[in-house]
């Protein structure tokens, strides 16, 4: 599974950070390891410098074999806290989509 993560102008970027943030989705993503090709991940500031509480989004599109790409957005007060929210609702989505396939079966 092949993680890309892209930030904008408003939010800091480092490899520690962006490291710390794939192993993240890496465990969250686990299981579905053998089906996802590649993950998408883009972090935003929504108020710029304003600031604000849970204005940073986070939106993760996972690409997998024989179905759509599945993708989630989540909010937060942090970085971390917007990719796992984000994380979270990949699994549930891939959960139902994937759950879909194999009742129909």
């Amino acid at each position: 599974m092949f993680i890309q993560i892209h930030a904008d102008n408003q939010v800091e970027s480092d490899n520690e950070r962006d490291g710390r943030l794939e192993d993240q989705i890496r465990q969250r993503l686990a299981r579905f390891e053998g089906r996802i090709t590649d993950v998408e991940v883009h972090v935003s500031d929504l108020n710029g410098s304003k600031g604000g509480n849970a204005d940073l989004r986070c939106t993760i599109e996972a690409r997998v074999n024989g179905i759509p790409p599945v993708a989630a957005i989540d909010e937060g007060t942090n970085v971390d806290r917007a990719v796992i929210g984000a994380a979270k609702k990949v699994v549930r989505a891939l959960d139902h989509q994937l759950g879909k396939l194999r009742d129909g079966r």
